[in-house]
């Protein structure tokens, strides 16, 4: 079945925030999309030992649970149902090229992040944008240009200390700058942050396949053994429940579509941390 062709209009204050940090979070934890680039460059179902050979920074039992969870999130699909079956791409995770190429482009274009690994530089950001609320601030200043930090509270509809707390992460990742440096300055979008526009497009038309579904599939019966993205509220968790449900056929490889070659070992700096992620 085709895929839509994405709308050429777009702009951050169109989108859903809360669809787009929960789509993120599916690909947020550490390890998700080196995993996901290792499956596709082989091509192959492959074993947890066999991606874990792939990726010798990081231990074979962290792969294991990393691929359990990308399963229950329909990232991945098990082919056989024997214990230790292989893992591969679904049809869902292999359409994280689009996003994947997204977040690349933005991060080289913006991002003074040096010599780094691609699978890396798109996992460092993923962890800018997918903490929650980080988008409905970006959005409200996308908005309003420089907007006092009360303002961005009461707009947002969070606490004092939470926005002063999301408000100094996104400085630290450089998506957000003060206009001055004395106290009640005003916040704005740095360049990075206004450029965020594509990433966003890609992950918002990404998440949409599940509410295309939902207005366009004729009804199914609902068993133990059969349940539907129909089904499924997009609350909250909702896309990464409904993303639970997906059990499709594994896909054609088009993510991250060049030739198998060897993951490249990330830094010494990288490796120390490789069990931990950015703190919400």
């Amino acid at each position: 079945m085709s895929i839509p062709v994405q709308p050429s209009a777009f702009s951050i204050g169109s989108i859903d925030a809360q669809r787009v940090e929960d789509a993120l979070s599916l690909i947020a934890p550490r390890w998700t999309i080196w995993s996901a680039q290792t499956l596709a460059q082989q091509g192959r179902p492959m074993r947890v030992g066999e991606v874990a050979a792939q990726l010798p920074f990081i231990s074979e039992a962290f792969v294991s649970k990393r691929l359990a969870q990308m399963h229950a999130d329909g990232l991945v699909v098990r082919v056989g149902y024997q214990r230790g079956a292989p893992y591969q791409l679904s049809a869902f995770g292999d359409s994280l090229s689009s996003v994947h190429d997204a977040l690349s482009s933005w991060s080289q274009a913006h991002l003074s992040l040096g010599r780094m690994a691609g699978a890396e530089r798109v996992e460092n950001a993923v962890q800018r944008l997918h903490l929650r609320h980080s988008t409905a601030i970006i959005k409200l200043l996308d908005a309003n240009g420089p907007t006092r930090f009360g303002h961005i509270s009461e707009e947002t509809g969070l606490d004092n200390g939470f926005t002063r707390y999301r408000l100094n992460r996104l400085q630290d990742d450089g998506l957000v700058a003060r206009t001055g440096p004395r106290h009640g300055d005003p916040y704005v979008l740095t360049d990075a942050g206004r450029a965020l526009s594509p990433v966003y497009e890609a992950v918002e038309y990404w998440s949409n396949p599940v509410t295309a579904w939902r207005n366009s599939a004729p009804p199914a019966p609902v068993t133990t053994a059969n349940r539907t993205h129909a089904d499924v509220p997009l609350g909250s968790d909702g896309v990464r429940t409904a993303a639970a449900l997906r059990r499709s056929a594994p896909a054609a490889n088009a993510l991250f579509s060049h030739a198998p070659q060897p993951q490249p070992r990330p830094p010494a700096t990288v490796t120390a941390r490789s069990s931990l992620s950015r703190g919400h």
